[in-house]
């Protein structure tokens, strides 16, 4: 349509047919004519066809107009004629039972009220009846009981203020059993604290089982919690009052009694409280103990401080300066040439003095009663928080939370104070004075030669003593800071104890194999001495075992196995002693930093001290046996019509000879000495030095080689190469990769190596079956040591 109408706006408009001035013009405009003609003769033909179809459908609709028209006349007549009457009388129906109902409901309800103001007044007269002669405390309490289920309405309403006094009991109904009630509660808590001094059990339960039946559920706890608490106070002032204080566990006893006391007493009367006071109405009872607990626990842990004097020890652990370790990390000062004098600081007579000024087994002591009262407090906490726990929390699987009156009370202030701040600085310092001690008192192992023929004066692993002394200490700390199952002793102890491994520990080892056991010659081009070595070697056996130990003590702290459920095992186990928040996934991760860090450390340092010992040791001893191996070798062999059987066997075996003579007179001393995981270390790098010195003695060789040469050197390369990998690991093979593919190259003929010399890649790797670490230059290069003229 757009395009028609643009087509129509570029043809001349018929007027201008009037303008027109040739006959050209003319024809064009009537030619114009006649197209717009046939456009609207068309149009106007469709028009017609179509309304004939229109005319159609209009009488179709008309026709469907007038059945609808008397269909509805008659729906109309229906509705008027009959249906109105019948809804009308059902709308008169519906009305007169409404009316019903609500009649029968009026006279129901105030059949309700007649009786309840008739069992409200049979109770009035019941509890008055049974608080005269016959003192009947138990009806009189189940009467008011009865009383409390009818609602405060018609207890309060103008009907039984009418109906329910009588002559004998003329007050209101409410001030009747409110008196009442008064009356009968304090009756009960007499007679309650009365037989509570008498030690009555009976009766005891007798009325504690009443104050509910009165509404005095809050005034029954409260006599309960003062009865219980009397007999914890009583019970704790008899534990205290022992003559046994000295006892190195007395406090920890005494407060193991006390939180055991406690736990016996919520455990057995938890079932008749929440029978008779209601679901979760021991909460108020424990939070009563609580306070007497606050009491008592207070007192225990007071006077043990006091007693332990654990203030001055903290004094004394505080100042104590480490001279030994302090000192061993100085720079080594030179010799001076006036001679030392006896007793002189440099004696070490510091050290006496700071032994007699902290005495390590007194701190030993208040760790362990420490570490042993924490304990018991983290039971007595997980205890409580259980107890108090929600009912859908105490049957789900759900993490516990430290309960808000543990967390404000004034015991749980006093363990912190008392127990947990001096249990990590004791700890902390215990543990740095025992790694002192051990290095104070270090022997190395006794009767280590490099002579292979000399027997060791002890069995393996060769170590010395502060390595068993320190890790025992490690262990004993680990297993006492983890049996406090306190979360802020973790966070306290074991990061020292991390610490000071890798720093007082692992500084010592180092710093003694930098100042004190370097294998250096003391002569210029000499071997360093045979002591200075097997001392090197005894400090790094020292850090390898150093790692196992604490592998194997972190394992075992996290109750691990070799069980394939070990994880499942381990994190059940620590679920159970650290059983608040995510404390057991926290502690999990501090103990396996210790592990960690001090692993990564003391590697490093077996590393450099490997990396000395091929420099220093291993390197000057190989030199000479490589020398010896190929000393008057010559690899240009004449035919084999030139030479004879034994000259040929002879020949053949000297160069295995002698290089496993050199090879295992200069690495079984090593070996015997070394712990296998560090032989192993440096059995590689020697390995590989060698590797890559017997490729250069081969690069050597250009020339001095003919074709019989290549196959003995092939032989002799092959015997190295077993001699060297013989007790190791098989990849030690490869190290001699390059080497075994030049004797390779060397021996192969002509053509052969022509159809080799034409291949690269992973095509010449998949014809050949080797992974070739010689590029085409190098095997070019091994190709030509060959010697092209053989020597006749």
């Amino acid at each position: 349509m757009a395009t028609d109408e643009l087509n129509d706006e570029n043809v001349p408009s018929p007027g201008s047919i009037t303008h027109a001035t040739t006959v050209e013009e003319i024809r064009a405009g009537l030619a114009d004519l006649e197209a717009r003609e046939a456009k609207v003769t068309a149009r106007l033909d469709s028009l017609l066809a179509s309304q004939r179809d229109l005319n159609r459908q209009l009488g179709r609709l008309d026709l469907a107009r007038a059945q609808l028209g008397s269909q509805a006349v008659a729906t109309r007549a229906i509705s008027n004629g009959m249906l109105s009457s019948a809804a009308a009388t059902a709308h008169r129906i519906s009305g007169a039972v409404k009316k019903l109902d609500q009649e029968q409901a009026n006279v129901k309800a105030t059949l309700d009220v007649v009786e309840q103001v008739a069992e409200l007044k049979s109770c009035i007269l019941g509890v008055t009846g049974s608080m005269g002669a016959p003192q009947d405390w138990e009806t009189a309490a189940t009467y008011i009981h009865r009383a409390s289920q009818i609602p405060d309405s018609v207890i309060d309403g103008a009907f039984a203020e009418q109906i329910v006094p009588t002559a004998e009991v003329p007050d209101l109904p409410r001030q009747t059993l409110n008196h009442a009630a008064e009356s009968l509660c304090g009756l009960f808590v007499r007679e309650f604290d009365k037989a509570a001094q008498a030690g009555n059990g009976a009766g005891v339960t007798r009325f504690f089982k009443l104050f509910p039946l009165i509404n005095r559920s809050d005034v029954g706890l409260e006599a309960y919690g003062r009865y219980v608490c009397g007999g914890i106070a009583a019970r704790a002032r008899t534990n205290m009052g022992s003559t046994q204080r000295k006892d190195g566990m007395f406090y920890a006893s005494a407060l193991t009694k006390l939180f055991e006391h406690i736990a016996q007493i919520v455990e057995g009367h938890q079932p008749l409280v929440e029978r008779h006071y209601g679901e979760g109405s021991m909460t108020k009872v424990i939070q009563r103990i609580q306070v007497e607990a606050d009491v008592q626990g207070g007192i225990i842990l007071d006077t043990w401080s006091e007693e332990r004097k654990v203030a001055r020890k903290l004094t004394e652990v505080k100042s104590y300066p480490f001279n030994f370790l302090v000192q061993s990390f100085l720079p080594v000062q030179k010799p001076s040439m006036v001679p030392s004098r006896t007793g002189s600081p440099a004696q070490g007579s510091p050290r006496v003095s700071e032994d007699e000024g902290v005495d390590m087994r007194e701190v030993d002591a208040l760790l362990n009663e420490s570490a042993t009262m924490l304990g018991r407090w983290s039971l007595y906490s997980r205890f409580l928080a259980s107890k108090t726990a929600g009912v859908i929390d105490r049957d789900a699987a759900t993490v516990l939370t430290m309960p808000d009156l543990l967390l404000h009370s004034n015991l749980h202030k006093k363990v912190h104070d008392l127990l947990i701040e001096p249990f990590n600085v004791m700890a902390a310092f215990f543990f740095r004075r025992s790694v002192e001690k051990s290095f104070q008192l270090d022997e190395s192992p006794s009767d280590l030669t490099l002579n292979p023929n000399k027997p060791l004066g002890s069995n393996p692993p060769f170590i010395t003593s502060a390595v068993d002394d320190v890790m025992y200490n490690v262990n004993q700390v680990l297993q006492r800071t983890l049996s406090a199952s306190q979360r802020t002793v973790v966070a306290g102890v074991l990061p020292s104890v991390s610490r000071v491994l890798g720093s007082d520990f692992f500084g010592m080892i180092q710093r003694k194999m930098r100042d004190e056991s370097y294998p250096k010659p003391v002569i210029q081009g000499a071997l360093p001495p045979e002591s200075t070595i097997i001392s090197f070697l005894v400090l790094i056996n020292n850090l390898d075992v150093s790692i196992d130990y604490v592998r194997r003590i972190v394992r075992t702290c996290l109750g691990e196995s070799a069980s394939a459920d070990t994880t499942t095992q381990s994190s059940s186990a620590m679920s159970a002693a650290f059983p608040f928040g995510h404390e057991a996934v926290f502690v999990e991760r501090t103990i396996n930093h210790i592990e960690s860090n001090f692993e990564i450390k003391t590697s490093e340092l077996i590393a450099e001290a490997i990396e000395v010992m091929l420099k220093q040791v291993m390197r000057p001893r190989l030199r000479p046996v490589l020398l010896e191996t190929f000393r008057d070798v010559d690899y240009v062999v004449l035919t084999e019509n030139g030479r004879n059987d034994v000259e040929d066997q002879e020949s053949d075996e000297v160069v295995p000879k002698r290089f496993e003579r050199g090879w295992y007179a200069f690495t079984l001393p090593i070996k015997r000495i070394l712990t296998p995981g560090n032989y192993d270390k440096l059995l590689i790098v020697t390995v590989g030095h060698l590797a890559r010195t017997l490729e250069k003695r081969l690069w050597s060789y250009h020339g001095r080689v003919n074709e019989f040469g290549a196959v003995r050197l092939e032989r002799d390369v092959a015997s190295i190469v077993a001699t060297a990998v013989k007790g190791g690991r098989y990849e030690l093979r490869d190290l001699f990769a390059r080497s075994v593919q030049m004797t390779l190259i060397m021996n192969m003929e002509e053509d052969e190596w022509e159809d080799i010399a034409k291949l690269s890649g992973a095509q010449l790797e998949r014809e050949t079956g080797v992974a070739w670490n010689l590029d085409a230059e190098d095997r070019k290069r091994a190709r030509s040591i060959l010697k092209e003229d053989v020597l006749h």
